[in-house]
């Protein structure tokens, strides 16, 4: 059987494994682990309900070749940081070649013009779920029009819904170019839209104890707008709950340096501060987000995060 789908992500030469496990491009790892346990007892040979041979080899092909590498990818660290990363760029890349993306099926186009995106995506994609390898025949289809609500939610997740939905909903209508005057101010305009897509995500990421993933989207944020002092607050918030000291300082030295009033970094710096023994200082400090950092704070009392957080954070 071959396992070419040329629908939604697939088409441009990605391989979706969200479509393929059927779960939210935002699914934590835990909702990862129960989708893949769910579809695993339903494809794998020894547990497979039917007793046709040839059904068992197709399911058993399907949880190796598309199930199994789905899932490590989505549950290891490192591979799906890079995963979320490449999807944020996929997103950027599709709202500007809205006019090229074709929607082939009826739930795609209704998620294109749906007023609450996020319920509907997510009640499609559950309900999807429950269905998608009852018929084995018929599941590649199924993974194809789930990657096509993925594909229509990063489209409009790139963007503020209320802004321009009809433009990023129906592709092929160029409704918008008569208006000069429009065209011409929607690039700052998306571009800020954008970045606030970023923070909001990271907050509801921070909002969930999901650190590492809140700053892939605020790093994508800071390319975007490096002197955003907010963002590199929040991101100095998430290295702090993860225990990365330095690279907490960091950005909260340049969130006061964009701007001294900045609230979280007024609160936490000089706790910071006190937890490395250093005095503070106003030297300017600039890094990479990519940079490395030690866990520090390796006291038996638990340090800073044993007297504020009041214990481990992930």
């Amino acid at each position: 059987m071959s396992f070419k789908i040329d629908r939604g992500l697939f088409r441009y030469d990605f391989i979706d494994h969200h479509a393929v496990l059927c779960v939210p491009v935002d699914a934590d790892v835990k909702d990862i682990r129960k989708r893949y346990l769910q579809i695993a007892r339903r494809l794998h040979p020894d547990s497979s309900i039917t007793e046709n041979i040839e059904q068992k080899q197709l399911g058993n092909e399907l949880l190796s070749k598309l199930v199994n590498p789905a899932y490590e990818k989505l549950t290891n660290e490192r591979t799906r940081t890079e995963y979320i990363i490449i999807l944020s760029q996929m997103g950027k890349r599709l709202v500007q070649e809205a006019t090229s993306v074709t929607l082939n099926t009826e739930l795609g186009r209704q998620l294109a013009g749906a007023a609450n995106i996020d319920h509907f995506y997510k009640s499609a994609i559950a309900k999807l779920a429950q269905t998608q390898y009852d018929s084995l025949e018929q599941a590649l289809q199924v993974v194809a029009q789930i990657s096509e609500l993925n594909l229509v939610y990063l489209m409009r997740s790139a963007v503020k819904p209320s802004a321009a939905p009809p433009p990023t909903a129906q592709p092929k209508v160029n409704s918008a170019t008569p208006k000069p005057d429009t065209a011409k101010q929607t690039p700052p305009a998306k571009e800020d839209l954008i970045v606030e897509q970023y923070v909001r995500r990271a907050q509801s990421l921070m909002d969930k104890n999901q650190f590492a993933q809140a700053k892939v989207e605020l790093q994508e944020a800071l390319k975007l707008e490096p002197k955003n002092s907010h963002c590199h607050s929040l991101i100095g918030m998430a290295y702090l709950k993860q225990n990365q000291l330095k690279m907490a300082k960091i950005h909260f030295d340049n969130a006061l340096k964009l701007d001294p009033n900045d609230q979280i970094a007024l609160q936490w710096k000089p706790k910071i501060d006190k937890a490395l023994g250093q005095q503070p200082t106003d030297r300017k400090v600039t890094s990479s987000p990519n940079n490395g950092d030690k866990q520090l704070d390796k006291s038996g009392s638990g340090g800073l995060f044993g007297g504020l957080f009041g214990g481990k954070k992930k």
